[in-house]
């Protein structure tokens, strides 16, 4: 794999860890697509650091159990700025 890649996969890894963003933010702070980003913590980084990843998997499954309240919140406050 390449060292660039590499470093970009560590580097999200380790972003995530610290603060908990969503795919989405973290591929606008990396400048890659979403499905790069799922990607690279989802597949590459488990052959890079195996302990990372579990931690990953960890933040992945506490953000799929609060999606649909952050949804919908961002559907009320979108309708209560439109009126």
């Amino acid at each position: 794999m390449n060292k660039y890649i590499i470093d970009r996969v560590t580097n999200e890894a380790n972003m995530l860890i610290d603060t908990k963003l969503t795919i989405r933010e973290i591929a606008k702070i990396f400048n890659v697509s979403k499905s790069t980003v799922h990607k690279d913590l989802n597949e590459r980084l488990a052959e890079i650091d195996k302990e990372k990843y579990v931690l990953i998997k960890d933040i992945f499954e506490e953000h799929i159990k609060i999606r649909h309240i952050k949804g919908g919140e961002s559907t009320r406050l979108k309708y209560l700025n439109s009126l």
